[in-house]
């Protein structure tokens, strides 16, 4: 096993949740040459990475034209085992693009016929999705461990340092997905709850997000709230994230920076439900949702509005 790739092109927190796969194949074959495949806007999170040889982004939005000339790059490499964590056909393709001597990944890729392995990608009770993961190489690696994983540099460290000084509190309010954002009144609410004032509460966010985090700093009754968004990289925010006395977000990206930093969390679940497997992993952990709604969980994935129009299981939280 000297050449093993490693190709997740989703979202995120798919990425983060994919790193204990390439941790654990490097304690079993540290002497193996890892690379990893992650769609464009995703590749800092695995900036400075310590094992990670090469780092190859694709970039979607050519994506016949680069998918082709990905994978002839790839081929050259020929690795001795290629892991495909993404069931977008897309993915299949590149698996079988670059043609290594092993390739595994899961069933529900239309094209995972071209594997060597196909492996069933399973809602299993008490699973998450790192456990999925892993499944594609539980003959590998037997005892496996789960800690999703990211390096923050020295350089980032000493970025957040300046807003250390004092004891404070993270909040990620915002979701690509409506039904997936816990509602305005909620997080001011909250803000309101865990004000003091020798603490600071820090936004965090993209930088789309400024201008709806601008909105909450200014109706917070709690003058000591700062807005971080588009100010950190995702490396950055996951630092500061690990040094907060708590924190909270939503059923999106900035979970799983805390699960990958071991960071305090609590984490509000509107239409999706933590079932699906993408629930905290951190030490310490609580999940916030409206329970027994007969519309809830309503897909797999967040909604641009709710479906019944009512958002019932987001006006529902409570944060006492």
């Amino acid at each position: 096993m000297q050449r093993i790739l490693v190709i997740q092109t989703a979202f995120l927190g798919d990425v983060i949740l994919a790193s204990p796969v390439w941790e654990n194949l490097h304690l079993q074959f540290p002497n193996a040459q890892i690379d990893v495949v992650v769609k464009k806007g995703n590749e800092s999170l695995l900036a400075g990475h310590p094992f990670i040889k090469n780092l190859y982004i694709f970039d979607k939005s050519q994506k016949v034209k680069n998918l082709w000339k990905l994978g002839k790059t790839l081929r050259a490499k020929q690795y001795d085992l290629i892991l495909n964590l993404q069931r977008f056909a897309s993915s299949g393709l590149l698996t079988f693009l670059a043609s290594g001597k092993e390739s595994r990944g899961f069933e529900k890729n239309p094209l995972s016929f071209l594997y060597t392995k196909q492996f069933k990608h399973e809602m299993k009770p008490d699973w998450h999705e790192v456990d999925r993961n892993l499944s594609l190489i539980a003959d590998l690696v037997p005892t496996p461990s789960r800690r999703p994983q990211l390096y923050p540099s020295i350089e980032d460290l000493n970025v957040i340092e300046n807003y250390q000084e004092v004891p404070y509190y993270c909040l990620a309010p915002t979701s690509v997905w409506f039904t997936k954002q816990a509602p305005k009144k909620t997080w001011l609410n909250l803000m309101n709850k865990i004000q003091k004032p020798t603490q600071r509460i820090y936004l965090l966010g993209a930088p789309s997000d400024v201008p709806y985090l601008d909105q909450l700093q200014k109706e917070a009754t709690d003058q000591n709230v700062v807005n971080l968004a588009g100010k950190l990289t995702l490396l950055q925010s996951a630092a500061l994230m690990a040094g907060a006395q708590h924190n909270y977000v939503n059923d999106s990206g900035p979970l799983h920076l805390a699960s990958a930093t071991n960071a305090p969390v609590t984490a509000f679940f509107c239409s999706t439900v933590p079932e699906f497997g993408f629930g905290p992993l951190s030490d310490i952990s609580n999940i916030i949702e409206v329970k027994d709604l007969a519309c809830r969980p309503c897909g797999l994935h967040g909604h641009k509005s709710c479906p019944k129009g009512h958002f019932r299981c987001g006006e529902g939280l409570e944060v006492d």
